[in-house]
């Protein structure tokens, strides 16, 4: 059964944007890559760091020359040019496989069809290649295009749990959708960047910044450290 989305979590959630696009903001959408480029340095990315994926997709580059000709190359020397960013045997048959989906689509090494695409269907002819998952999908539509799909990695997953927006239970891919029906398609791309941004400098993992953190009197464990700190005085 859909989980229904509240006023309050709705509105949760316009202030968290608000107030960290005035710590760390503000997030305006630029198109980093080409979509075909971002599709395949996302999927570089799947288990690794960003720095990773960029110097995998470089090597990848400098080896083959272009995408092109990845498209055409053999799986085993795909990998040994990715070998940086982890899983390289994965990996590189992934990205040949989306090399050549598009190029049977489009006869060309083209995404740009997608942009003329409704959101759902963009997503599910994304999700269809071998590999791509609903955060390949979302960060690719994302960044390549602006479309308002929500991308959840491991700190929008993370920032979320402990925000009490998404529940301790809730899987990773039901976690996009909730989360894109919490907030207007136009803030999409400045709620993901913003959480990210949150969950590197303050909301980390092991150590969180709660002290020092701007949302911690609407975040349930700031809110109960706070009260700790002040029955301990």
């Amino acid at each position: 059964m859909p989980r229904i989305i509240t006023k309050t979590a709705i509105n949760m959630v316009g202030e968290i944007i608000e107030r960290l696009s005035r710590q760390h903001g503000p997030f305006i959408w630029k198109q980093r890559l080409e979509p075909v480029e971002e599709l395949v340095t996302t999927i570089l990315s799947q288990n690794t760091t960003d720095t990773n994926a960029a110097r995998a997709f470089q090597s990848l580059i400098g080896k083959f020359g272009s995408l092109e000709e990845v498209a055409v190359a053999r799986v085993e020397d795909i990998e040994i040019s990715i070998n940086v960013s982890g899983l390289a045997r994965q990996k590189a048959v992934y990205i040949k496989e989306a090399l050549n989906r598009i190029i049977e689509h489009q006869g060309d090494l083209s995404l740009g069809f997608l942009q003329d695409f409704p959101l759902e269907e963009a997503k599910s002819w994304l999700t269809s290649i071998l590999g791509v998952g609903k955060k390949t999908a979302a960060v690719t539509l994302c960044f390549a295009f602006g479309m308002p799909a929500m991308a959840v990695d491991t700190h929008v997953y993370r920032v979320t749990k402990r925000l009490g927006l998404i529940k301790d239970n809730t899987t990773i891919d039901r976690a996009h959708d909730l989360l894109e029906q919490m907030v207007p398609p136009e803030k999409v791309y400045s709620l993901h960047v913003s959480l990210i941004t949150h969950g590197r400098k303050t909301c980390k993992a092991l150590r969180p910044l709660c002290d020092s953190c701007t949302l911690a009197d609407i975040c349930p464990i700031g809110k109960a450290k706070n009260i700790r700190s002040c029955t301990e005085r």
